[in-house]
């Protein structure tokens, strides 16, 4: 991902690379099975300090952007790695299947900050989430999962929670294509209404952000729509572990 704000002068720049593995635990009436997963992100910042103006600079006629600053303390993020893990439990029967999960980001806690404070790290962030899908009959299919992920430090913290569910109405038999609607709240910030179609392998969603949170009384509302394409693939798992404390 390539983010650039201010004209080019804030940049980022942020990669990552993720790995899961899933084990077959059970095998009978209702399939278990184990989710483990590992990854990594890349991640620079930099700021174009040349074109920025700071208070030291004004001369009382405008800025003179030869002098100094003014801010010693100022100087570009270094590159950081940051560490990632989680586990997800599944559990599939003929009509329903529910995973719940936990995961943990930055576990390194790496440096990031634009001030020479070698105490300015990332925390962690802690993530739980939990899924249900159902058939209520043979044409639709009923989906609801929510997440809540918190990121503390010692001077302050971040909570996320999002919920919401959806249903999916097949126009042909149980492998034609599938049509998708749905809603999901963002506590405290906003609504997400959903519209989606899934055909064959391809799924197409499309969302758009109802603001809900005081910054929807501003002039300039902020909305986002979101378009989403994915590719499913198809693997059957050739082996299995049984549970040893079945």
């Amino acid at each position: 991902m390539l983010d650039r704000a201010m004209g080019g002068v804030a940049k980022a720049t942020f990669a990552s690379f993720n790995l899961s593995y899933n084990i077959k635990l059970i095998d009978g009436s209702s399939n278990h099975r184990l989710g483990v997963g590992f990854g990594g992100s890349y991640g620079k910042r930099s700021v174009d300090y040349s074109q920025l103006d700071f208070q030291d600079q004004f001369t009382g006629f405008g800025f003179n952007t030869n002098l100094p600053t003014g801010e010693t303390a100022l100087s570009n993020m270094k590159s950081f790695i940051s560490v990632n893990t989680g586990l997800t439990y599944s559990i599939t029967s003929d009509k329903s299947n529910v995973d719940i999960g936990i995961a943990a980001f930055h576990v390194n806690r790496p440096r990031q900050t634009f001030l020479q404070d070698v105490n300015q790290r990332l925390a962690v962030r802690k993530v739980a989430h939990a899924n249900f899908e159902t058939y209520i009959n043979d044409r639709i299919v009923l989906n609801t999962n929510a997440i809540y992920q918190l990121q503390s430090s010692t001077s302050n913290s971040a909570k996320y929670l999002s919920a919401g569910g959806g249903v999916g109405y097949f126009l042909g038999d149980d492998k034609g294509p599938i049509i998708n609607a749905g809603l999901w709240y963002w506590a405290e910030n906003g609504l997400v209404p959903y519209v989606g179609l899934v055909y064959n392998n391809l799924q197409f969603g499309l969302t758009y952000e109802v603001n809900t949170s005081k910054l929807g009384a501003g002039a300039r509302k902020p909305s986002s729509v979101e378009l989403s394409i994915i590719l499913r693939g198809s693997r059957e798992p050739s082996k299995s572990i049984i549970c040893p404390w079945k």
